[in-house]
Protein backbone atom coordinates (compact mmCIF):
# COMPACT_ATOMS: atom_id res chain seq x y z
CA UNK A 1 0.00 0.00 0.00
CA UNK A 2 1.29 3.44 -0.96
CA UNK A 3 0.10 6.94 -0.17
CA UNK A 4 0.89 10.02 -2.28
CA UNK A 5 0.57 13.69 -1.33
CA UNK A 6 2.26 17.04 -1.84
CA UNK A 7 3.57 19.54 0.69
CA UNK A 8 3.91 23.19 -0.21
CA UNK A 9 7.17 24.98 0.52
CA UNK A 10 6.82 28.75 0.55
CA UNK A 11 9.96 30.73 -0.31
CA UNK A 12 8.48 34.11 0.62
CA UNK A 13 5.18 35.80 1.35
CA UNK A 14 2.89 36.09 -1.64
CA UNK A 15 3.05 39.92 -1.49
CA UNK A 16 6.83 39.83 -2.03
CA UNK A 17 6.88 37.39 -4.97
CA UNK A 18 7.88 40.07 -7.52
CA UNK A 19 10.81 41.35 -5.46
CA UNK A 20 12.10 37.90 -4.45
CA UNK A 21 15.50 37.28 -6.07
CA UNK A 22 16.88 33.98 -4.73
CA UNK A 23 14.46 31.70 -6.61
CA UNK A 24 13.84 34.05 -9.52
CA UNK A 25 12.74 31.95 -12.48
CA UNK A 26 12.24 28.67 -10.63
CA UNK A 27 9.63 29.30 -7.92
CA UNK A 28 6.03 29.86 -9.04
CA UNK A 29 2.72 30.92 -7.60
CA UNK A 30 0.55 27.90 -6.82
CA UNK A 31 -2.66 27.01 -5.07
CA UNK A 32 -3.43 24.25 -2.60
CA UNK A 33 -6.53 23.48 -0.58
CA UNK A 34 -5.30 25.97 2.04
CA UNK A 35 -4.83 28.86 -0.39
CA UNK A 36 -2.30 30.59 -2.63
CA UNK A 37 1.47 30.53 -2.07
CA UNK A 38 4.73 31.33 -3.86
CA UNK A 39 7.33 28.58 -3.93
CA UNK A 40 7.66 24.86 -4.58
CA UNK A 41 5.90 21.58 -3.86
CA UNK A 42 7.48 18.42 -2.50
CA UNK A 43 5.57 15.38 -3.77
CA UNK A 44 5.98 12.31 -1.54
CA UNK A 45 5.09 8.66 -2.01
CA UNK A 46 5.24 6.63 1.21
CA UNK A 47 4.45 3.01 2.05
CA UNK A 48 2.26 1.69 4.89
CA UNK A 49 5.29 1.67 7.24
CA UNK A 50 5.76 5.43 6.82
CA UNK A 51 8.94 5.11 4.75
CA UNK A 52 9.51 7.44 1.80
CA UNK A 53 9.48 5.41 -1.41
CA UNK A 54 9.78 8.23 -3.96
CA UNK A 55 9.81 12.03 -3.97
CA UNK A 56 10.32 14.99 -6.26
CA UNK A 57 10.29 18.78 -6.11
CA UNK A 58 8.25 20.85 -8.56
CA UNK A 59 7.38 24.51 -8.97
CA UNK A 60 4.29 25.63 -7.07
CA UNK A 61 2.14 25.85 -10.19
CA UNK A 62 2.49 22.15 -11.16
CA UNK A 63 -0.80 20.38 -10.58
CA UNK A 64 -0.91 17.24 -8.46
CA UNK A 65 -2.60 15.31 -11.27
CA UNK A 66 0.06 16.20 -13.87
CA UNK A 67 0.47 13.09 -16.06
CA UNK A 68 4.26 13.26 -16.35
CA UNK A 69 4.61 13.82 -12.60
CA UNK A 70 2.36 10.88 -11.70
CA UNK A 71 4.12 8.55 -14.12
CA UNK A 72 7.51 9.59 -12.70
CA UNK A 73 6.46 9.13 -9.07
CA UNK A 74 4.44 5.92 -9.42
CA UNK A 75 6.29 4.00 -12.13
CA UNK A 76 7.47 0.60 -10.97
CA UNK A 77 5.04 0.42 -8.03
CA UNK A 78 2.35 -2.25 -7.74
CA UNK A 79 -0.47 -2.59 -5.26
CA UNK A 80 -2.76 0.14 -3.98
CA UNK A 81 -1.98 3.87 -3.94
CA UNK A 82 -4.14 6.27 -1.93
CA UNK A 83 -4.40 9.92 -2.92
CA UNK A 84 -6.45 13.01 -2.20
CA UNK A 85 -8.83 14.76 -4.59
CA UNK A 86 -6.02 16.73 -6.23
CA UNK A 87 -4.62 13.55 -7.78
CA UNK A 88 -7.83 12.69 -9.65
CA UNK A 89 -6.51 11.89 -13.13
CA UNK A 90 -7.36 10.22 -16.41
CA UNK A 91 -4.50 7.76 -15.87
CA UNK A 92 -6.50 5.25 -13.78
CA UNK A 93 -6.57 2.66 -16.58
CA UNK A 94 -2.87 3.13 -17.36
CA UNK A 95 -1.94 2.54 -13.72
CA UNK A 96 -4.33 -0.41 -13.46
CA UNK A 97 -2.65 -2.04 -16.49
CA UNK A 98 0.68 -1.57 -14.69
CA UNK A 99 -0.71 -3.33 -11.56
CA UNK A 100 -1.26 -0.19 -9.47
CA UNK A 101 -4.78 0.53 -8.21
CA UNK A 102 -5.03 4.30 -7.68
CA UNK A 103 -7.70 5.07 -5.07
CA UNK A 104 -8.82 8.70 -5.11
CA UNK A 105 -11.90 10.17 -3.50
CA UNK A 106 -13.73 11.83 -6.39
CA UNK A 107 -14.36 15.56 -6.55
CA UNK A 108 -17.86 16.90 -6.03
CA UNK A 109 -18.64 17.24 -9.72
CA UNK A 110 -17.52 13.66 -10.56
CA UNK A 111 -19.77 10.60 -10.24
CA UNK A 112 -19.49 8.93 -6.85
CA UNK A 113 -19.73 5.35 -8.20
CA UNK A 114 -16.01 5.41 -9.13
CA UNK A 115 -15.08 4.60 -5.54
CA UNK A 116 -16.17 1.26 -4.15
CA UNK A 117 -17.36 0.98 -0.57
CA UNK A 118 -14.43 -1.31 0.29
CA UNK A 119 -11.92 1.24 -1.02
CA UNK A 120 -13.59 3.97 1.00
CA UNK A 121 -13.76 2.07 4.28
CA UNK A 122 -10.40 0.31 4.27
CA UNK A 123 -8.07 2.69 2.50
CA UNK A 124 -9.15 6.32 2.42
CA UNK A 125 -9.39 6.49 6.19
CA UNK A 126 -5.71 5.47 6.32
CA UNK A 127 -4.64 8.38 4.10
CA UNK A 128 -4.01 10.48 7.21
CA UNK A 129 -0.68 8.65 7.59
CA UNK A 130 0.99 10.94 5.08
CA UNK A 131 -0.19 14.00 7.01
CA UNK A 132 1.64 12.60 10.04
CA UNK A 133 4.76 12.14 7.91
CA UNK A 134 4.48 15.73 6.64
CA UNK A 135 4.12 16.95 10.23
CA UNK A 136 7.27 15.09 11.29
CA UNK A 137 9.17 16.46 8.30
CA UNK A 138 8.28 20.01 9.32
CA UNK A 139 8.53 19.76 13.11
CA UNK A 140 11.41 17.31 13.61
CA UNK A 141 13.42 17.35 10.38
CA UNK A 142 13.04 21.11 9.69
CA UNK A 143 11.79 20.79 6.11
CA UNK A 144 10.45 24.35 5.90
CA UNK A 145 13.07 27.08 5.92
CA UNK A 146 12.34 30.40 4.23
CA UNK A 147 15.62 32.31 4.43
CA UNK A 148 17.88 30.58 1.96
CA UNK A 149 20.47 32.66 0.11
CA UNK A 150 21.18 30.21 -2.71
CA UNK A 151 18.87 27.73 -4.48
CA UNK A 152 21.51 25.00 -4.18
CA UNK A 153 21.48 25.34 -0.40
CA UNK A 154 17.68 25.18 -0.31
CA UNK A 155 17.50 21.97 -2.32
CA UNK A 156 20.31 20.42 -0.28
CA UNK A 157 18.39 21.36 2.88
CA UNK A 158 15.22 19.72 1.54
CA UNK A 159 17.08 16.54 0.57
CA UNK A 160 18.78 16.52 3.99
CA UNK A 161 15.43 16.77 5.77
CA UNK A 162 14.03 13.85 3.75
CA UNK A 163 17.12 11.74 4.45
CA UNK A 164 17.00 12.61 8.16
CA UNK A 165 13.37 11.45 8.26
CA UNK A 166 14.38 8.06 6.84
CA UNK A 167 16.74 7.58 9.81
CA UNK A 168 14.08 8.23 12.46
CA UNK A 169 13.55 5.16 14.62
CA UNK A 170 9.82 5.60 15.16
CA UNK A 171 7.89 6.50 12.03
CA UNK A 172 4.09 6.60 11.85
CA UNK A 173 2.72 3.37 10.36
CA UNK A 174 -0.59 1.71 9.60
CA UNK A 175 -1.53 -1.08 11.99
CA UNK A 176 -2.65 -4.20 10.12
CA UNK A 177 -4.57 -6.69 12.30
CA UNK A 178 -3.09 -10.21 12.49
CA UNK A 179 -5.87 -11.94 10.54
CA UNK A 180 -5.50 -9.44 7.68
CA UNK A 181 -1.68 -9.63 7.78
CA UNK A 182 -1.78 -13.45 7.64
CA UNK A 183 -4.19 -13.26 4.72
CA UNK A 184 -1.83 -10.87 2.88
CA UNK A 185 1.16 -13.18 3.44
CA UNK A 186 -0.71 -16.18 2.09
CA UNK A 187 -1.64 -14.34 -1.11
Amino acid sequence: MYIIDSKRLEVCHLKREHSHRVFWGSARKGKTSTGWFYGFKVHLVINDRGEIVNWTITAGNVADNNKALLQKLLSGLSGICLADKGYYSSLFEWFYQHKLHLVVKPKRNIKQDCLSLIDHQHYLKKRALIESVNDLLVSVCDLEHTRHRKPENAFAHIAGALIAYQFLEHKPAIFIPNHQANHNRAA
